[in-house]
């Protein structure tokens, strides 16, 4: 998975995220504080800013617009973003309001306290002509918008309409991250993603079941006329329910939880980024969902790469459900995927007809010597001319059923031929894997694997087990039992 190089323009609220970290051994004898002794200081970009970052880390383009005030931090704010290769930054400086700074102290990955910075006055005329010039000059780059609405007065009724305006007058989506209880403002944005807390409030309504947070939903979309609304479910995963009926949902993966702080930056950034690389909605939730469970395993207001992100997308895959058959193609992108991520790829192959302890045996010590295990299946009529016409016994949806249910396996493909020669030269394994029963001379594929900078393994197989022994032993038992 590559994201498309188009660039995201990201409006909003522009903050300076500082974290201090330290040990907190005493209480204070001026007062009955704690005492924290620091060890180090960390900033970072926050609000709009960690958005741009999100969308910048994970290979995509930014266009930064937001309002920083004309003091130190601001000046920091600006240094940090021009030091980010994939954010181009449009920001308004002005003398009527501080950059909002927040302050964060922590001990043993806990926050202390926080200390915030800000203005909550509503925009000056000259900040929202300011602000309004700016989205015009960068408006015909864009190849989609994210408000980041943190209620802190960048995005006034204002900016909002004549971003939404420019935008559907462009065919471009608009992604809204909202404040507030009135979605109205958001009229004709593509999506908004509120929490269960926001959605809650806006919809007056009870978000505690999944009917619940769907009637919420619909009602938040009737009021903003949007397109759709995504619902982060913190532990629960994400709810999508579209303007045309559809509802989709996607659980999140267990994991130790260390800071949630901008997870819903992740989340829109990531939304948007997939979403403008030709991935609907659906599906862009469900790329969104594993963003996120990456940085909440962080500290800070973090943000992931891409290597990160097709992990964590391969982990879902693999522990959420069961490896289906996949195409040739399909194979190869995974494998290729596989690949990006430093992982090593496994292959062996077989009619695995009726499966036994021999073929559970084969496929864990095959499994030990990769990262990713592609099991490769004769077809029914491979497995006829190889074996006979009495055979397969179990046809292919029966086997690769089976096979699925095995934690060794990580990818199903069949092949029609009488060995898996094109399919080894297609995917080009790192490991190629066969039976003790073969010698090195006679292992189809393996002067592929080897030209290709690879190995071949032969691993020992439990002795005798075999399909052939197994369907003689029935006929034998068969034979030898009286008619009744």
């Amino acid at each position: 998975m590559q994201f498309a190089s188009v660039p995201i323009l990201c409006i909003g609220d522009a903050m300076l995220d500082r974290y201090l970290y330290g040990d907190v051994e005493r209480i204070s004898p001026e007062a009955p504080v704690p005492v924290l002794r620091l060890r180090r200081t960390q900033t970072m970009l926050g609000g709009v800013g960690n958005v741009a970052h999100n969308i910048a880390a994970l290979g995509g383009e930014a266009r930064l617009l937001g309002l920083i005030g004309d003091d130190e931090a601001g000046r920091t704010l600006s240094r940090l973003v021009n030091d980010i290769p994939g954010i181009r930054a449009h920001l308004v400086t002005t003398r009527h309001r501080p950059t909002i700074s927040k302050m964060r102290f922590l001990a043993s990955r806990q926050q202390v306290v926080r200390a915030d910075e800000e203005s909550n006055a509503a925009l000056a005329p000259e900040e929202e002509e300011a602000l309004l010039s700016a989205l015009r000059n960068v408006m015909p780059q864009a190849g989609a918008i994210i408000l980041s609405d943190y209620g802190k007065g960048t995005l006034s009724a204002r900016v909002i309409e004549t971003a939404i305006g420019e935008a559907r007058a462009r065919g471009i989506s608009v992604f809204v991250d909202p404040k507030g209880e009135d979605y109205s403002r958001y009229r004709g944005a593509s999506c908004i993603t509120p929490n269960l807390k926001e959605l809650a409030a806006a919809a007056h309504l009870p978000v505690g079941t999944e009917a619940e947070i769907v009637a919420a939903a619909r009602k938040v979309l009737g009021a903003a006329e949007a397109n759709a609304v995504l619902v982060t479910r913190s532990e629960q995963g994400m709810t999508l329910v579209e303007a045309d009926g559809a509802v989709h949902s996607v659980p999140a993966r267990a994991r130790e939880v260390f800071d949630v702080s901008g997870a819903g930056d992740t989340v829109i950034a990531t939304l948007a980024l997939a979403h403008v690389s030709g991935f609907a909605l659906p599906q862009a939730m469900r790329i969104a969902n594993a963003a996120a469970g990456v940085v909440v395993s962080k500290l800070g207001t973090a943000t992931l790469g891409l290597a990160e992100l097709l992990h964590e997308l391969e982990e879902q895959d693999h522990t959420d459900s069961p490896p289906a058959l996949r195409s040739w193609a399909e194979a190869q992108a995974m494998v290729s995927r596989w690949k990006q991520q430093g992982l090593t790829v496994g292959f062996t192959n077989g009619c695995f007809d009726i499966l036994h302890a021999g073929h559970i045996a084969l496929l864990a010590r095959a499994r030990a010597q990769c990262d990713r295990l592609v099991v490769a299946l004769n077809s029914d009529a491979s497995v006829r001319r190889l074996k006979g016409p009495t055979r397969p016994i179990n046809r292919l949806e029966d086997r690769v059923a089976v096979l699925a249910a095995i934690r060794h396996v990580d990818c199903l493909v069949a092949f029609d031929e009488d060995t898996p020669l094109s399919l080894i030269r297609a995917l080009l394994p790192d490991v190629l894997i066969k039976g003790g029963d073969y010698r090195l001379e006679e292992v189809v594929g393996a002067d592929v694997v080897r030209a290709g900078g690879g190995r071949v393994v032969l691993c020992d197989l439990l002795a005798e087990r075999s399909t052939s022994g197994t369907i003689a032993r029935i006929l034998a038992n068969h034979e030898a039992t009286p008619a009744g």
